[in-house]
């Protein structure tokens, strides 16, 4: 019988002996962070600055708190995160550096330097073994990332568009991969165009950053072999003109991200922190965000990502629902509402074979005891 893995979980609610910060270091503690050997080590702490014009992103003070803790536990930490795939605000270093400070995120503010993990332009970048890989037997992760010691991954626990929920294992696994990385997880489907239901927008092509979509007859069209396959200009359409002719492609990329995963975590001290807050459809990734599906939760760490995504996952979808939301959208346009609170905001998702992956490749366990405090 397979062993549960400890979660431990604290909510909100704070009293006037101490704030969030304060009490996400006791969560740490109490989930057993003093027994890794921090002292003297290179230690990264995995996060998302936020895309610009997104809101929703963590504010940097959780970040300060899980740096000033590694500091007094002798560890050197530092801020990291990897360049994007697609156009935006954190394409290259220089602009990904430059979101990270316009949103709160500097040594002054945390505590500790932020370096960009795959460099200047997205290519310095590591391959490492994948053990019991099955989809890749090689992952490109970012060369800071694996230079470190110690890894800490510090997750926005929230919806996504594309995977139903992004936890630890997204924000590791698709977070921590090069450009190479993140086309090497993306490029199992490739989008195609309704050309019935297109108008010509063409919001979509200001998404593309592989130029691949043209216009013929004011129509799209997605050329294949230019196409990466990383999907923004699905959610670009107004219109649901552009999908993805592979259906197992979300479920390809999940699979995908277990495995970065396995590849970033393998072999040395790692610890993960999940905040469940303005918990909305869309990804961090996004320049903007949506209204909440469901109240804000609390926070959860664990040394089992696998453990701690499933656990948050769970206590999401035990939440009460919004109105004002994404869910209640869906169910207008006649969605069947259910007990997965993914399934209700995202259908056509299959959320949990980032789980089932994990499992099975030996990442971690989806069996856990959930500790309060």
């Amino acid at each position: 019988m397979e062993k549960e893995s400890k979660v431990f979980f604290t909510d909100f609610r704070v009293t006037q002996d101490g704030g969030i910060e304060a009490k996400l270091k006791k969560l740490c503690k109490k989930a057993g962070i003093e027994q890794i050997d921090f002292h003297g080590k290179f230690t990264a702490i995995k996060l998302h600055f936020g895309e610009d014009g997104n809101l929703s992103f963590l504010r940097p003070d959780y970040a300060r708190a899980v740096a000033e803790l590694v500091k007094e536990l002798g560890g050197k930490p530092f801020l990291t995160d990897c360049n994007t795939l697609y156009p935006g605000y954190r394409k290259n270093a220089l602009d990904h550096l430059d979101c990270a400070q316009k949103h709160g995120f500097s040594p002054v503010t945390t505590g500790c330097q932020i370096i960009i993990g795959d460099g200047l332009k997205g290519t310095d970048e590591v391959d490492v073994p994948i053990v019991n890989g099955e989809y890749c037997k090689v992952a490109h992760i970012g060369r800071a990332v694996m230079d470190a010691d110690i890894f800490i991954s510090l997750s926005h626990f929230k919806g996504h568009e594309a995977t139903g929920f992004g936890g630890a294992i997204k924000n590791i696994g698709m977070g921590c991969g090069s450009r190479a990385g993140k086309m090497d997880q993306h490029n199992t489907g490739k989008p195609k165009v309704n050309q019935e239901a297109c108008k010509g927008c063409r919001l979509c092509s200001k998404e593309c950053g592989s130029d691949a979509i043209t216009y013929e007859n004011k129509k799209a069209f997605i050329n294949q072999e230019l196409c990466k396959g990383c999907g923004r200009c699905i959610g670009a359409c107004n219109f649901d003109a552009i999908y993805n002719p592979n259906w197992n492609a979300n479920e390809d990329l999940d699979c995908k991200m277990a495995e970065y995963t396995q590849a970033v975590c393998y072999g040395r001290p790692c610890f993960h922190i999940n905040i469940i807050r303005d918990v909305s459809l869309w990804c961090d990734c996004r320049a903007f965000n949506d209204a909440p599906l469901i109240p804000n939760l609390g926070m959860a760490a664990s040394f089992d990502p696998v453990a701690l995504d499933q656990s948050c996952s769970d206590l999401c979808c035990q939440a009460a629902r919004f109105e004002n939301s994404q869910i209640a959208d869906n169910i207008k346009k006649g969605l069947k509402p259910t007990k997965d609170l993914w399934k209700d905001s995202t259908p056509e998702s299959v959320w949990d074979m980032s789980l089932i992956h994990s499992e099975k490749i030996g990442l971690g366990s989806r069996k856990y005891k959930l500790e309060k405090f």
